[in-house]
């Protein structure tokens, strides 16, 4: 069954979803950061921090970001004292990127990386924004030494009802307000209603198994705003 937003209707599918996730980040790019930090309260900046954190690899580890954007998880794989690349289809963000790594343009389903080659791979923010997660994650599993690790950030929503309440509220309305104000609004509407491509967390780490990943972990951060999975890649 397609995803569908708040008013039922089926969100795109396939390669009009491909061609409207890039243009809509090349248009948001130029205010992507400042967005970030303001819609979160700079909770982001923890959580990225965290998610590199959770990979608990040597130093100088090969780590990539999947769709990098302006850049915020390489420079923090930077400061951990690992080697960082970063791959983006946007070149729009890429262009407003803020950090010394190498930048690919690159489709994360694509990755332009021989197999086995990475230690770790990070991706913030970016699941619920490809096409089909179980070739992402078969990608990533190609990519991915045995024994390395990858970390996935993603939006999340909270179990209290209460606080479930409070957050689809400030998601689904406050957040396209201000971003149509700053930046796009369609793009800022499209992104709340994003949420719905993303599978339940038991769907989610079957499908990770399934690429060949194992210890599939989930945590749930700032009351359930946000998760990050944290898995190893499995032997060959």
């Amino acid at each position: 069954m397609p995803a569908r937003d708040r008013r039922g209707e089926a969100l795109p599918q396939g390669d009009a979803k491909a061609l409207q996730v890039r243009r809509m980040f090349d248009a948001i790019a130029p205010r992507y950061d400042v967005l970030n930090r303001l819609l979160t309260l700079r909770m982001d900046v923890g959580w990225r921090r965290r998610t590199v954190g959770a990979l608990a690899l040597s130093p100088g580890a090969v780590v990539a970001d999947a769709a990098c954007g302006t850049g915020d998880l390489c420079r923090e794989v930077e400061a951990a004292g690992y080697y960082a690349v970063g791959l983006d289809i946007s070149w729009g963000m890429l262009s407003h990127a803020r950090t010394g790594a190498p930048l690919v343009e690159a489709d994360i389903l694509a990755l332009p990386i021989a197999a086995g080659s990475l230690d770790g791979l990070t991706c913030g923010f970016a699941l619920r924004n490809v096409v089909s997660l179980p070739r992402l994650f078969a990608e990533l599993a190609r990519a991915v030494r045995p024994d390395g690790r990858i970390a996935l950030l993603e939006v999340d929503e909270p179990r209290h009802p209460v606080l479930r309440w409070g957050h689809r509220l400030y998601f689904g309305r406050v957040v396209p307000a201000i971003g149509g104000l700053l930046s796009d609004r369609d793009a800022y509407r499209y992104l709340p209603e994003s949420v719905a491509y993303l599978p339940a967390p038991p769907q989610l780490a079957a499908q990770l198994v399934e690429a060949g990943f194992t210890r599939v972990e989930r945590h749930r951060l700032s009351g359930g705003i946000a998760q990050l999975i944290v898995a190893t890649r499995g032997p060959d």
